[in-house]
């Protein structure tokens, strides 16, 4: 028997699907899987909704969690994995964005990354400083490593879309707050000009209010800030934990002096690990009889031990996995390990792009305008509120 597996072309997606099918096949010699793989971008968005809605969908395909994933109507195209044993062993956000109110459909394939703050853990300790809870103390660790002539909080500019890092990164302590926040986003009933959605933007800019900022934070760019934060040169850098590749491929030497914490909230008990979660393996219901049964052995397999072996060795960790099915190697960079704590005290969220496709395309450009002192925080998020409302238009949502 013979079922397909689409997955990206890329080399990182072909290594896995190549890995994945040789040691699935060791196991179900009567089962052949064959890729087919396609670019990524909007190009392959619009190729998987065409195959759905023809009913040419391969047995299996690797695709977006989130608002994407939202956008299938997976109720009627794909095929419900809420009784399979693996999905016992799934986070509870990921399994939100794989989820409606009908069912669950998605397994999910590498690990989580997340939005917060890379810090030296050197300068931490010199100065005896604390991870912060709340946003207070984040500022208070700042000026004390200002006092000691390091750059308290890097930014790099020069590099545009380091500037939405901070902003993007609080969301998981807008829904602490307000659980619905998204939806109504979505619905245009809730704005970043208002609280809780405004303190993101009142946050970036009470870092060039007090002088916490990197002189050449304008033109400075990602690799130098990386590199600041782990020479020590810069107590603080707000950013993806995915980056910790780039430390490792430029400061080798250098990874494991950097550690990583949630961007703190204004109050201690709303703070959250914002999280982007892993795209997923799904089944669309055209996928019938025995196939079924070979597609469904295929996903397991990809959440199996072996499974996990085969995702450690091909794909690069930015956080720890969504599934207690696989864990981290030992070896990664122990910023991944900080992460840990937040997923297991189930202090975490998904980033908004996970849960309503309303993003507008400015947001770096008005960020850098709030971050760099140029427009006030309420009349940034004013900008970006309005900035967003071409895009929902577009996409047709009500409320717009």
């Amino acid at each position: 028997m013979t079922i397909t597996f689409l997955t990206g072309s890329d080399v990182t997606n072909a290594t896995t699907a190549k890995d994945l099918i040789a040691g699935f096949q060791a196991q179900n010699p009567d089962i052949t899987v064959k890729v087919d793989s396609q670019s990524g971008g909007s190009s392959a968005d619009n190729a998987v909704k065409t195959k759905l809605a023809t009913d040419t969908m391969d047995d299996v395909f690797y695709y977006n969690s989130g608002s994407l994933f939202q956008a299938l109507n997976a109720d009627t195209k794909l095929v419900n994995l809420s009784d399979q044993a693996w999905a016992g062993t799934l986070e509870a956000d990921f399994k939100r964005v794989v989820s409606t109110s009908k069912g669950l459909y998605g397994a999910p394939l590498g690990t989580s990354l997340a939005g917060g703050v890379m810090y030296n853990r050197d300068v931490y300790k010199r100065l005896n400083l604390s991870v912060p809870k709340d946003w207070a103390e984040f500022l208070a660790n700042s000026q004390k490593i200002k006092a000691a002539g390091i750059t308290a909080v890097e930014q790099t500019f020069g590099d545009t879309w380091t500037s939405q890092i901070l902003i993007l990164a609080d969301f998981a302590n807008i829904t602490a707050q307000s659980a619905a926040w998204a939806d109504d986003y979505t619905a245009n009933k809730a704005k970043y000009a208002t609280q809780p959605a405004l303190a993101s933007f009142e946050h970036l800019a009470d870092l060039k209010k007090n002088g916490l900022l990197n002189a050449d934070f304008a033109s400075a760019k990602n690799d130098a800030g990386l590199k600041a934060v782990a020479e020590g040169t810069a107590g603080h850098y707000p950013m993806l934990s995915s980056l910790i590749s780039t430390v490792k491929q430029n400061s080798p030497d250098k990874i494991d002096n950097i550690g990583f914490f949630p961007l703190p909230a204004d109050n201690a008990a709303d703070t959250r690990l914002t999280v982007w979660e892993p795209s997923a393996l799904y089944i669309p219901r055209t996928t019938t009889g025995a196939k079924l049964d070979a597609a469904k052995k295929f996903v397991a397999f990809a959440l199996s031990k072996e499974g996990c072996d085969i995702q450690n060795k091909d794909l690069t960790p930015s956080g720890p996995y969504v599934t207690s099915a696989c864990a981290l190697p030992k070896d990664v960079p122990s910023l991944l390990n900080d992460m840990t704590p937040y997923f297991q005290q189930k202090l975490t969220g998904p980033a908004l792009e996970f849960l309503s496709p309303v993003k507008g395309p400015n947001l770096e450009n008005i960020a850098v305008q709030v971050g760099s002192g140029i427009s006030a925080a309420k009349d940034g998020a004013a900008l970006y509120d309005d900035d967003v409302k071409k895009q929902a238009q577009q996409l047709g949502l009500k409320g717009w």
